[in-house]
């Protein structure tokens, strides 16, 4: 299974993260302990949403599309 999900900063309400993961629980472990430099400085970090398909390609265009205007504006209005 392939994983787009939205992560928010418990610490900092403001900053949010778009990724994508073929293992969820293991992603949040690493941002959470800091070994991603996009989130560490931010951290800890909860599961705000996850989305799974079962294609990869679904999964990185739809993270694509999530991280560019028209899908970043979709997010703030429904996901956040």
């Amino acid at each position: 299974m392939f994983y787009v999900y939205l992560l928010k900063s418990i610490n900092y309400s403001e900053k949010r993260y778009i990724g994508y993961t073929t293992n969820i629980n293991a992603r949040l472990k690493t941002h959470n302990s800091g070994k991603s430099p996009h989130t560490a400085a931010y951290k800890p970090w909860r599961l705000h949403v996850c989305f799974v398909f079962s294609e990869k390609d679904k999964a990185t265009n739809f993270e694509t599309y999530l991280k560019f205007h028209a899908g970043r504006a979709f997010a703030n209005k429904r996901l956040w």
